[in-house]
């Protein structure tokens, strides 16, 4: 039996159609080699059916069933004999026994977006991307956070600094439109932005109020007060930062010019994603109010750090609760122990939970109608798993109701599988499935750089294992939309990696992290990204060779006028290559060869293979590829798409010879080839 030949996964090559609805009838498909073996009988979990040899092509036969669905998740694999062999093919290959683990699975009634399968995503850390209007910047000593006052920065080009929380340069929505046109050019479809709503860090992670985008990245009409004096703490004072952020002029016209945005973006044909930090709130939050912003407001309820009679006083889990605790309350659940960061308490508060609930539809639905949400910390809401799949499944089905198309993204670390069963999340920001194996295969480093690991480095059965093992922990639909970074705000720059240093800014400081970087590693990974399946998402600045250890030190300014022109222009030829090529969006991924070092895989659907070749030796290797089992004829041309090496990159059109279904090729050291079979004329 030919088992390299045996071939199945979850595409609609072979899963018709691939997102089916509730009791319907699906036709699988299964490949093997031409007149190879005698019986492929499909087998579930009450039994074993024989399929039908349906159709030839080329070197394959393929076999048929017709299965109906029922409302519950259908697993299945299939068993192939040939004379005494038999096997088992599952998500991670040919098996010589049945691992229900690695069953494959289908949901019936669960799709995720058409528009998010491959879809090209940006990353923007709003403050760090572009100024384009220096009227809302944050003033220096606007108020008091987390130990210190709010600082200007007002060189775009400084290092943050290490605590940089305080720190704004001033980024916001204005200067995001004016660059539409570069992000447009360099081919980008979905722009995700980290939380834009009113918040006192540059990271917005502790939201200060839901229903609005803050005035400081949105628009300023009403301003006054002052910032607080040298040696003054309380935010009670800070009369500037509380007008404008409670001002409900300045609220409702950010609100405004985010809705324009987003009506710009959807005029360009491109989508935006915001991101949902439902988990925990901020100290300044209106509902809590610890930083007293709200007390003095007329048209504001007290908060439950102010009053016991608070209207949201059951948002939060307060330890003492006694009325002699308030005010100023300050015995309260924070994640992981944080103050600044207080926990929602959905369990005991209904109310709660009907509102977050109302903010996912709210900002999914018109006016402002953004394509979906990223959500931050998802597995932690809740204080129990039971509450937080229930959660889960209620917000599903609220924004899908009010938007059927968007899409429900989260981040998560570990198997994702008890979400991603058709009922709560689309997807998850790929660590496991994606950043993590390319980051140790070609670096050796984790993905903050605080480790290094020599035998990861290069270790080509790993990322392989690695990365079969935790793609077979998601659906099909949901690989396909499936956020692939190779950075992010919350890791290390990924071209900062290639330089293989352990440790972090404090330590090392920052100009370490663009000493002896290896940009033609980087470019290899930007190949993988944009070839694997998924939506491969740039984060803001990687495109332009923008290094940085861990956060702060990722969180560098976007350098305008200063960017790595050849990263650039690599990024836009492989974005463009990404896109002209349906099977980079929705065909099979099949690993082909791999040792030391040296990685080939295949994308294919229909009539279009695409084949690439990643050699991460430091010297020229000879690579023998067997592209026959990409579908490639056995005897054809291919042309080269894009060819990277240690000096650059070339997409020159250049032809490659296959023979007896295998390709040779020569790799420069840390090159990457990729290939396009050229279509005979018949």
């Amino acid at each position: 039996m030919k088992e390299q030949a045996l071939f199945c996964d979850g595409t609609a090559s072979y899963v018709s159609p691939p997102e089916p609805a509730e009791n319907e009838m699906v036709t699988l498909r299964f490949r093997t080699a031409k007149d190879d073996v005698e019986c492929v009988r499909l087998v579930t979990r009450v039994g074993g059916y024989e399929m039908e040899k349906s159709d030839t092509r080329g070197g394959f036969d393929y076999y048929t069933i017709n299965w109906r669905l029922n409302e519950e998740r259908f697993h299945y694999c299939f068993e192939i004999r040939s004379g005494e062999d038999v096997c088992f093919y599952n998500r991670c290959g040919v098996s010589k026994e049945v691992v229900e683990f690695y069953d494959f699975v289908i949901a019936p009634g669960f799709s995720t977006p058409d528009w998010a399968k491959g879809a090209v995503m940006y990353q923007i850390y709003t403050d760090r991307f572009c100024n384009g209007d220096k009227s809302n910047d944050v003033e220096s000593n606007e108020y008091f956070y987390i130990g210190g006052y709010s600082r200007k920065v007002t060189d775009w080009n400084k290092y943050p600094d290490t605590m940089g929380v305080r720190e704004f340069y001033g980024g916001d929505l204005k200067g995001v439109m004016q660059k539409l046109d570069y992000l447009q050019e360099l081919g980008v479809e979905v722009l995700y932005f980290n939380p834009l709503f009113v918040s006192p860090s540059n990271h917005k992670y502790d939201i200060q109020d839901y229903d609005y985008i803050d005035p400081h990245y949105g628009v300023i009409v009403e301003d006054g007060g002052e910032v607080l004096p040298e040696g003054v703490t309380d935010n009670s004072q800070a009369g500037k930062y509380q007008k404008r952020t409670t001002d409900r002029r300045n609220l409702e016209a950010s609100n405004q010019l985010f809705i324009e945005l987003v009506q710009e973006l959807h005029r360009r044909g491109m989508k935006i994603i915001l991101d949902g930090v439902f988990n925990h709130c901020g100290s300044f939050n209106k509902w809590m109010d610890r930083e007293r912003i709200y007390e003095s407001q007329s048209d504001y309820a007290k908060g439950a750090y102010v009053s016991p009679d608070s209207p949201y006083r059951s948002y939060f889990r307060f330890y003492k609760e006694e009325p002699e605790n308030w005010p100023y309350n300050s015995n309260y659940d924070g994640w992981w122990g944080h103050d600044t960061l207080p926990k929602l308490n959905y369990e005991d508060s209904v109310k709660l939970e009907n509102y977050i609930l109302y903010i996912g539809r709210k900002w999914v639905s018109p006016p402002y109608s953004v394509d979906g949400w990223r959500l931050d910390v998802a597995a932690d809401l809740g204080r129990s798993n039971e509450y937080n799949h229930q959660f889960w499944k209620k917000f599903r089905e609220a924004v899908k109701d009010a938007n059927p198309d968007a899409i429900i993204l989260a981040e998560h670390y570990g198997d994702p599988s008890d979400w991603l069963r058709g009922d709560e999340w689309d997807t998850v920001m790929n660590y496991d499935a994606f950043m993590e194996p390319v980051t140790w295969f070609l670096t050796g480093l984790e993905k903050h750089s605080d480790e290094a690991r020599e035998e990861l480095a290069g270790n080509a059965d790993n990322f392989v294992g690695s990365i079969s093992h935790h793609m077979s922990n998601m659906l099909t639909p949901s690989l396909q939309v499936a956020m692939n970074e190779l950075s992010n705000h919350d890791h290390s720059r990924f071209l900062t990696r290639t330089n293989h240093m352990v440790g972090r800014v404090e330590k090392l400081g920052p100009k370490a992290a663009e000493a002896y970087v290896n940009p033609a590693v980087m470019r290899e990974a930007v190949v993988i990204q944009m070839t694997w399946v998924g939506a491969p998402t740039v984060y803001y600045g990687d495109e332009a060779g923008v290094c940085g250890f861990t956060d702060p030190d990722n969180r560098r300014t976007y350098p305008w006028g200063n960017e790595d022109m050849e990263m650039l222009s690599f990024h836009k030829e492989m974005i463009r290559i990404h896109k002209e090529h349906k099977a980079l969006r929705t065909g099979s991924l099949n690993m082909l060869s791999w040792e030391e070092n040296v990685l080939t895989y295949g994308r294919f659907l229909e009539e279009e293979q695409i084949i690439v070749i990643i050699n991460n030796r430091s010297e020229l290797t000879e690579v023998t590829v067997p592209v026959w089992r990409a579908e490639v004829p056995e005897k054809c041309r291919m042309k080269r798409l894009i060819y990277s090496y240690s000096k650059g990159h070339t997409a020159e059109y250049e032809e490659y010879l296959v023979a007896d279904g295998e390709l040779v090729v020569n790799m420069g050291a840390h090159s990457a080839l990729v290939l396009e079979t050229i279509k005979e004329e018949k």
